[in-house]
C-alpha cells in the first residue's frame, strides 16, 4: 500500500471514530487541510462517497461504513506490529549478533560478552569469529570488531587500542641461544611463522624502520595458522616469535616471555569496533558498543607498556659465555 493510501485510509478510520475531520487531523498531527485533502483523495482514488457531511456533523455512507469494517482490523494490526517494532528496539532482551576476528581477539571479546551478559542476563550473544571480512550486512551483524579500516560503506568506527606486533622469546631460548642484537640476526635464529588462515601464504614478520613499517621475511622453524599454537611454541623455548602485544603482554609481565629487538616492535593497525545507525539499532547493541568502548578504549591490560620494554630485561638473559665475554 502506497504511503499516501495508508495516510488516506489511517485518516478515514480516525474521523468515523471522532466523528470530526478537524478532531481527526488534531489526533493524527497533520492540519485539517491535510486530512480533507487525504479524505477526498480516498473517495476519488474509491470513486465513493465515505461521509455524509453537514456544517456540524458527518456520517458514514452505506459505503463508508463496509470500508470500515473491512479495513479497520488490518490497520490497526498494522498499527499494532509497527509499534511492537518500536518497543523490540528499547527492549534488552533478545539476540545480540556480534562479529570479530578469530585471530589474538578470542578472549577479549569473550570477557566482555561474559561481562555484558552478567549485567543483562536476557541477551542472547550469537558471536560469528573468523579471520576473513564477511559481508556483515548479509550475515545480520549488530556489531562487529576487526583490524583496521572496515570495507563496508555507511557503519561507524571507533577506535579502540593498537595492536602491537612484538618479538620476543623465553628466558630459556635465550639463555640457550643468546639474543639477537639487530634484525640480520633472526637469520642465525629459530623463528615461528604465522599461516594466514585466509589466503595460505605465511606473513612476514612486520618491524618498525624508522617512521615506517616494512617486511621483515623470516624462514619459520615452526610456521602455523593458529595463534595459540605459535605462543605455545615460544612459551616452550623452542622459537622467537613475532606475537600481537595483546597475546603477548600477560607472559611478559610475568616474566615467561622476554621481548627482544624492542626498538622494531610496530603499532601494525588498530582495533575498531563497527556499528550501524545508533539511532536504529536494539538499545541492547548500543548498550554493547559503550561497554565495548569502555572497557577496551587503550586498555593497559591489552599492551606491553614501556616498563617490559627496556633492554636491560633482555639482558638477564645473555649465555654465560657471552655475559662473561662481555665483561672482559
Amino acid at each position: 500500500m502506497a504511503i499516501n493510501e495508508l495516510r488516506s485510509v489511517s485518516t478515514f478510520i480516525k474521523a468515523a471514530e471522532l466523528g470530526s475531520l478537524r478532531k481527526a487531523a488534531l489526533e493524527l498531527g497533520i492540519s485539517p487541510q491535510a486530512a480533507s485533502k487525504a479524505l477526498a483523495q480516498l473517495e476519488a482514488h474509491l470513486d465513493a462517497r465515505l461521509f455524509h457531511r453537514t456544517t456540524r456533523v458527518m456520517s458514514l455512507t452505506d459505503a463508508g461504513q463496509r470500508l470500515l469494517e473491512d479495513v479497520q482490523p488490518s490497520v490497526l494490526g498494522l498499527q499494532r506490529a509497527l509499534q511492537n517494532a518500536r518497543t523490540a528496539r528499547d527492549d534488552f532482551a533478545g539476540p545480540l549478533r556480534i562479529a570479530g576476528p578469530r585471530t589474538t581477539f578470542q578472549p577479549i571479546l569473550w570477557r566482555l560478552v561474559e561481562e555484558f551478559c552478567d549485567l543483562h542476563p536476557g541477551i542472547q550473544p550469537d558471536v560469528l569469529l573468523e579471520d576473513r571480512v564477511g559481508n556483515w550486512v548479509e550475515d545480520r551483524v549488530d556489531v562487529g570488531f576487526r583490524l583496521g579500516a572496515s570495507p563496508h560503506e555507511g557503519v561507524i568506527a571507533r577506535r579502540l587500542f593498537p595492536l602491537q606486533l612484538v618479538i620476543c622469546g623465553s628466558p630459556e631460548y635465550l639463555q640457550q641461544h643468546g639474543i639477537p642484537e639487530s634484525l640480520a640476526a633472526l637469520a642465525s635464529h629459530r623463528c615461528s611463522a604465522f599461516r594466514n588462515p585466509g589466503t595460505g601464504k605465511v606473513v612476514p614478520w612486520h618491524v618498525k624502520m624508522g617512521d615506517q613499517v616494512v617486511d621483515q621475511p623470516v624462514v619459520p622453524a615452526i610456521c602455523s595458522n593458529d595463534e595459540i599454537f605459535e605462543l605455545q611454541a615460544v612459551l616452550a623455548g623452542k622459537v622467537l616469535g613475532q606475537l600481537a602485544g595483546v597475546t603477548a603482554a600477560p607472559f611478559v609481565r610475568d616474566g615467561r616471555l622476554v621481548p627482544v629487538l624492542t626498538e622494531h616492535m610496530s603499532e601494525y593497525a588498530g582495533y575498531f569496533v563497527y556499528f550501524g545507525s545508533r539511532t536504529s539499532q536494539p538499545a541492547r547493541a548500543r548498550a554493547f558498543i559503550d561497554l565495548a568502548v569502555q572497557r577496551l578504549t587503550d586498555n593497559p591490560e591489552y599492551l606491553i607498556g614501556e616498563e617490559h620494554l627496556g633492554r636491560r630485561q633482555a639482558r638477564r638473559h645473555r649465555p654465560a659465555t657471552r655475559r662473561k665475554a662481555a665483561s672482559q
